[in-house]
């Protein structure tokens, strides 16, 4: 078991940008960030497999998130940049060492399913303004 500590959430304008970090108290092959929007259901940002470090992320917010690690300090980063009010939710990462996979272009990546991921963090809130 894997514990998470979200951080770096806040209040931003439109067009804005926020990182959020994700400190794991250890390692786990298979590290996603998910969120969560008041009445919606939880829904997959993006996912990054360890073991051949692939990328994936969901179409929304594809080309305006960045997934990252350091590996040393056991963080995983989110990037976000060009904010739009409908990104506004809560945002958790979560960890699990056997996850879904997906293929795109011949390579198999991590599928951010949430019932797929056995250990989260409490998560940080992100509210965009327009």
């Amino acid at each position: 078991q894997v514990q998470l500590q979200e951080s770096g959430g806040g209040s931003v304008q439109a067009g804005g940008s926020l990182r959020l970090s994700c400190q794991a108290s250890g390692s786990a092959n298979f590290m996603a960030w998910f969120r969560q929007a008041p009445g919606k259901e939880r829904e997959g940002v993006g996912c990054l497999r360890q073991d051949n470090g692939l990328i994936y992320y969901e179409d929304p917010v594809k080309g305006r998130f960045t997934i990252s690690q350091d590996s040393a300090k056991n963080t995983v980063y989110l990037q976000m940049t060009n904010l739009k009010p409908e990104d506004t939710a809560m945002y958790y990462c979560a960890a699990t060492e056997s996850a879904s996979k997906i293929s795109d272009g011949g390579r198999l990546y991590c599928n951010p399913i949430p019932q797929k991921f056995d250990d989260w963090g409490p998560g940080t809130q992100v509210t965009v303004s327009s």
